[in-house]
């Protein structure tokens, strides 16, 4: 046999392709090994260097303490309850109305402030500037709450705003009224303290935002447009800061929500003729929608992690990782498929990786012995930011694939654009600057809204809508929000005062700093 022989040949051709398969692996290495080193170096940069501020300081002495938990606990305690659209507690929301107006008298008598009732229930503040030429902003908040009962199995009554080891327990506690009652009372003591602020701004207090906000915020947004307003951003509730939740993550993370995902809500039905159960078909209607149902469970919707703003959120925490996660974070463009894994094993993390599918009603049947002629279904998606809902619903008829299976609409929207977050981002550099000098030792990062907000109402005012509140997150904390034993440390709450009123005073800069510079005016 000669060197030009077929297996000589083949041999040759092997080896060259393992040399270019261990040069393309070294080359992709090298990348990424100068990627990660680039975002650890980057990583802190991306504030920009401030000069020390003229703010005026707030310390809470004991009475205020004592009087501003009391205002909170009094809050919690009105059942501001919305059970469905056209369902609220209308006898609370009024009592709320007169608590805010007792527990803020400077609030509601400052010429500075101008209030009004907006659909009944739900409140528009504007704050006047004094320089016209800078454009506001709106603090977003809701009063309401999702029903709780004390049979579910609550440590304290969920509207008793009980102390139990320093924390306030009840419904309403994360989800929202600190934020309500923390807004408010900042401007409460900024007014007293003779503060006016330079740029203008609003505070809005929707009363139906856990039943979509379509009489709250959606009229507070009309008004608006009425009178011509266009917003600098809009910062909601939303995200928070995580402390021990994120697996490996090296401190704690404050994550502003920069956008939601969408939302469907689809009705599944069969329709049949019913019978008697001693004469039973080969399929029922239930059993031909279960059947569907179970394909929909089966097949989940693509995964589709690192095609999203959750990259940016990764590729921010990545420096606070060891190795090797910290290598595979920095590197999204390789190893976004294999993370992906990883993250869809658990409910909480598989909410960042593709759209989300949950059967939440099953309905069908009347009596023990009669074969039913319907039975209905109804999934709730939520719209990972790179599909849209018209992908969602056509993959969802595919994947039922049963023309006898009807699919209805009922609700549903896009995912929500994704809002500014580089260092020309007033709005995400003012909350981060604001979170950074209260919690110093906190990472950063832009996230994403797994739930919906009153927020995603405000899309034609503004481009930048951002979704944080300064609650503190442990493991198990999560769980709390629309679950039992919802509640917040006392500390946590009085920092929520601090937070407002030292984010109010920071937006009245003209423009941010530049980054990477040391010596800025303000």
């Amino acid at each position: 046999m000669t060197d030009t022989g077929p297996k000589f040949r083949i041999l040759k051709f092997v080896k060259i392709v393992i040399s270019s398969l261990f040069i393309t692996a070294l080359l992709l290495f090298t990348i990424a090994s100068i990627r990660t080193l680039t975002l650890d170096v980057n990583a802190g940069l991306q504030l920009a260097h401030w000069e020390k501020t003229n703010n005026i300081q707030l310390v809470i002495d004991q009475h205020q303490r004592e009087e501003l938990l009391a205002n909170f606990k009094e809050a919690v305690r009105i059942p501001t309850v919305s059970f469905s659209e056209t369902e609220s507690n209308t006898t609370a929301l009024r009592e709320f109305d007169r608590l805010i107006r007792k527990a803020f008298p400077t609030v509601f008598s400052s010429s500075l402030v101008r209030h009004e009732l907006v659909a009944n229930y739900s409140h528009l503040f504007l704050v006047q500037g004094s320089d016209p030429n800078l454009k506001p902003y709106l603090l977003l908040a809701h009063i309401d709450v999702v029903p709780a009962s004390e049979s579910d199995g609550w440590e304290a009554p969920p509207f008793s705003a009980e102390e139990i080891d320093g924390f306030i327990y009840g419904r309403g506690t994360i989800d929202d009224k600190s934020p309500v009652m923390g807004i408010l009372q900042a401007l409460e003591y900024l007014l007293i303290k003779g503060y006016a602020p330079r740029r203008g701004f609003y505070i809005g207090l929707g009363h139906d935002e856990e039943v979509s906000g379509y009489k709250g915020a959606m009229n507070i947004v009309r008004l608006m447009k009425q009178r011509g307003v266009k917003l600098h951003f809009v910062l909601d509730e939303g995200l928070a800061v995580l402390d021990g939740i994120i697996s490996g993550l090296d401190g704690p993370a404050a994550l502003i929500g920069i956008s939601e995902k969408g939302s469907a809500t689809v009705k599944l039905s069969v329709s049949m003729a019913p019978g008697h159960s001693s004469m039973p078909p080969r399929e029922s209607s239930i059993g031909i929608l279960a059947a569907a149902v179970k394909r929909l469970e089966d097949n989940p919707m693509p995964r589709l992690f690192g095609h999203g703003p959750e990259r940016e959120t990764f590729e921010h925490l990545a420096h606070k990782f060891k190795l090797p996660m910290k290598f595979i974070m920095s590197n999204f463009w390789l190893f976004a498929p294999l993370l992906g894994r990883v993250l869809e094993r658990k409910p909480d993390t598989n909410a960042f990786v593709r759209t989300t599918t949950a059967v939440t009603i099953f309905n069908s049947g009347v009596k023990v012995n009669v074969i039913p002629s319907l039975a209905e279904a109804y999934v709730n998606l939520r719209i990972h930011s790179s599909q849209t809902l018209k992908e969602v619903l056509d993959l969802i008829q595919s994947t039922v694939g049963d023309e006898r299976v009807k699919m209805e609409l009922v609700d549903g929207f896009d995912p929500l654009p994704v809002s500014s977050s580089d260092e020309k981002s007033f709005g995400f550099q003012i909350i981060k600057k604001t979170v950074l000098d209260m919690f110093p030792t906190v990472t950063v990062a832009p996230g994403i809204c797994v739930g919906n907000t009153d927020s995603r109402h405000f899309k034609d005012l503004t481009n930048d809508i951002y979704r944080f509140a300064p609650i503190w997150f442990k493991p198990g904390d999560p769980q709390r929000f629309h679950g039992i034993n919802e509640r917040i440390s006392k500390k946590n709450y009085e920092e929520f005062v601090v937070f407002y009123f030292h984010l109010i005073q920071n937006c009245d800069i003209q423009k941010l700093p530049e980054p990477h510079s040391s010596v800025h005016e303000l």
